[in-house]
């Protein structure tokens, strides 16, 4: 298990009052990194702290420095606990109980904001358990409101956030008017959902996701997604108050929202600007520097033969602003202020000025660090996939994968997660999108059947990124192996690959049948165990033949020979033959084919090949 799946929780904390409990959050935690507390009454086991005293005295000590709390204990016990430490459902951390038997993991309290909801499902996920999440939205398979821009750095703004959760929560129409932001959220809808995107709507309940804050007699909540670049001109030593308060009046006059700001953008001798650095710190935004000879190229609407005397560019607030957004059309033109004064032009210049131009991008800033999961989900089956590639998956912000392996794992999606599915061909496509997600900041689980580092979708990701020229750290890349194809394959007929083998793809799209040939050739002769993935599709159904011809050059005919088709899935197939009476024909691309070697043989219907240990 990575840490960095359960980092936004981090530092979490954990009670057992029991032994059972004990015995069940103990091995949690460890792979967690969490703290398990235990009264006195208890044997103390690696990673736990005993606490003296009442718990609910210790558990106050805890609350506030805590994002995340995992209770081994009663439901209604941990209830009254925590109930004199409620504060807010923005503030309060997140509370998961784990019952006695570790079957069930319940989220309790703060379960949007606070992420029970999500904590409990990275947990059970761990323990192979039931989650247990009494939210009116997940039970209608709809995104939480309070979550709904989250994963793309939106900022909630004000209005009735509780009375248009109901709405929606009664199934209740809702209208939505976007006009800026990723609309990916609205690819997770389930097709009977309440919102009506239709402009003009009579609806009662209303969500309005804009840069703008638009005021209206209705009901409603605003997201402000962060598409505004501010650009600032400023003269040395300018205070922070004086750069805050053009920023501000800026917009108020255009109506425009602080929270739909992306960041900061100005030329790069002022990236050590003492206010403007002060204000970003605070603020919390990005500070973008460009140099001169990049903005001077930026056609702006205000140019200053003054300003390119002095710095190599006739604009830095608009040139910046619009540089930093990537469009060509800027949202607010350069407003001049001075000692908190606006002015239109540059004459008569009496103290010092600001200038603020802003830029709207066409996507958002997320303000996160994107990564890419890349995993393995094995033969498919749910209790085949490692707890560590189960909780990959229900942690990503977008799952991408062929729509077959999608289908496969279904029951691990969450509602409000993006699901993104290719044809089998286009894999290339795939890891390309992935990366251009994570590199936005969204957190992607790329899934491969079997084990994604075999002859799955890591490798050309890899690829993709090194062409990139890809730093090594951003994205943040993490690999979840899988059961492979082969190990699945051999489990289902014996133990056929207990000495040296190799595996073979007889796809010839990447490698040259030539060169396939020769593998085959190589591997019959050495007398490895060969498993042949790729063998047989609609289009190219001779080359297994060909194969087969290959090794009955260099082996017996009455060779083991084992057919394994969709191991482990409900339409399993298993076919145990000799390499004589193989019929190629029989086998299609979810086929995996197994040849033994010339010690490998046959009892009671199990495929062995000795290792050799009884001969010693």
């Amino acid at each position: 298990m990575s840490f960095s799946q359960f980092q936004s929780f981090q530092p979490i904390a954990a009670i057992a009052t029991t032994p059972q409990a004990l015995q069940q959050l103990q091995p949690l935690c460890q792979g967690l990194n969490a703290i398990l507390w235990i009264p006195n009454t208890l044997h103390p086991l690696p990673g736990t702290q005993v606490y003296s005293g009442s718990l609910s005295e210790h558990l106050a000590t805890l609350w506030s420095s805590h994002r995340g709390f995992i209770f081994g204990l009663a439901a209604g016990a941990v209830v009254r606990l925590i109930a004199p430490l409620l504060q807010h459902k923005s503030s309060d951390p997140a509370v998961v109980v784990l019952d006695q038997t570790g079957k069930f993991v319940i989220s309790l309290c703060s379960g949007h904001q606070g992420g029970a909801d999500q904590l409990t499902r990275l947990v059970a996920r761990q323990l192979n358990a039931t989650p247990i999440i009494t939210g009116a939205t997940n039970a209608l398979g709809l995104p939480a409101l309070d979550l709904l821009g989250l994963p793309f750095g939106w900022r909630q703004g004000p209005g009735d956030w509780t009375a248009v959760s109901g709405a929606i929560a009664r199934g209740e129409q809702v209208n939505v008017f976007q006009e800026v932001g990723s609309t990916l959220w609205q690819t997770t809808l389930p097709p009977a959902h309440p919102f009506d995107f239709t402009p003009n709507s009579e609806a009662k309940f209303h969500i309005c996701i804009s840069s703008q804050r638009r005021l209206s007699d209705t009901i409603q909540v605003q997201w402000f997604p962060r598409v505004l670049w501010v650009g600032i001109g400023c003269e040395r030593n300018t205070p922070r108050a004086l750069i805050e308060k053009a920023i501000e009046q800026t917009l108020q006059q255009y109506n425009l929202a602080e929270e739909a700001i992306a960041g900061i953008a100005t030329l790069d001798i002022k990236g050590d600007e003492p206010g403007l650095v002060e204000l970003c710190q605070a603020k919390h935004w990005p500070l973008r520097t460009f140099p001169s000879e990049v903005l001077r190229e930026i056609k702006v609407p205000n140019p200053s033969k003054v300003v390119e005397a002095e710095v190599g560019t006739p604009s830095v607030a608009e040139a910046s602003a619009l540089q930093a957004a990537g469009v060509k059309t800027l949202f607010v033109s350069k407003q001049i202020y001075r000692d908190q004064l606006p002015s239109a032009s540059t004459s008569n210049r009496i103290g010092q000025a600001v200038t603020v131009a802003i830029a709207q991008a066409e996507q958002e800033y997320t303000g996160r660090t994107g990564q890419l999961l890349l995993v393995g989900i094995g033969p498919g089956e749910l209790d085949q996939i490692t707890p560590a590639a189960q909780t990959a998956i229900v942690q990503a912000d977008v799952v991408i994968g062929y729509s077959l392996y999608l289908d496969l794992i279904r029951p691990l999606f969450r509602p409000g997660q993006i699901v993104e599915s290719y044809p089998i061909t286009q894999e290339r496509q795939r890891g390309e999108r992935a990366i251009d997600l994570a590199q936005w900041g969204l957190t992607v689980a790329v899934v491969s059947s079997g084990d994604c580092g075999i002859y799955g979708m890591a490798g050309l990701v890899f690829e993709q990124l090194r062409a990139r020229s890809w730093d090594g750290k951003t994205p943040m890349v993490q690999v979840f192996p899988g059961i492979s194809a082969l190990q699945a394959a051999a489990s289902r007929v014996g133990a056929p690959l207990m000495h040296d083998f190799c595996a073979i793809s007889l796809s010839d799209l990447l490698t040259p049948w030539e060169v396939i040939q020769n593998r085959l050739k190589a591997a019959a002769q050495a007398d490895f165990v060969c498993i042949l993935y790729n063998p047989r599709s609609r289009t190219r159904t001779e080359q297994l033949h060909t194969a087969k011809r290959i090794f009955l050059e260099a082996r017996s005919g009455n060779t083991p020979v084992a057919m394994v088709r969709s191991a482990y899935r409900c339409d399993e197939e298993i076919t145990i033959t000799t390499l004589e009476q193989f019929n190629p024909d029989a086998v299609d691309m979810l086929t995996t084919v197994l040849i033994g070697n010339q010690s490998t043989g046959i009892y009671e219907n199990w495929m062995i090949t000795p290792r050799g240990y009884l001969g010693k």
